[in-house]
């Protein structure tokens, strides 16, 4: 299989296996007007299997998002055909409107134009808690 290298653009590599379409929907890459190329399962010496998603438009990417959903993915920035920056990811410390508190008492509940935020409580069991009422989120 052949898929062409981008001039100008971004390359989301070290995708855990099968994420690739959770990460093109949580970026809202459908809405973009350029060419999006979805690579699954590639080998990887590095993870076994990977996916890599390549977007050839410069756009601005929430690494926040990125983080949270696999805090394992490189962003490279590519410029003329060349890798000007690499990006690696951790866990944000802090997320908002990612995720949506599931307590029913949430003021987040009543106020629904209320930004949902959340912090890292525990980076090892990747656990977030809602910034106002203490509702866990695990991230797997």
């Amino acid at each position: 299989m052949k898929v062409d290298s981008i001039l100008n653009g971004i390359v989301l590599d070290h995708i855990t296996a099968g994420n690739a379409m959770e990460v093109y929907e949580a970026l809202g890459l459908d809405k973009l007007d350029c060419s999006v190329a979805i690579i699954k399962n590639v080998k990887s010496n590095k993870m076994g299997r990977k996916d890599i998603l390549k977007i050839d438009n410069d756009y601005e990417i929430d690494l926040d998002v990125l983080g949270y959903i696999d805090s394992n993915i490189t962003v490279c920035i590519i410029k003329d055909g060349n890798i000007v920056e690499k990006k690696k990811l951790s866990l944000p410390e802090k997320i908002v409107n990612i995720e949506k508190c599931k307590n029913p008492r949430c003021i987040t509940s009543v106020e629904p134009g209320l930004d949902q935020i959340f912090y890292l409580a525990n980076k090892e069991k990747r656990i977030y808690r809602c910034m106002y009422c203490e509702s866990r989120v695990n991230k797997k």
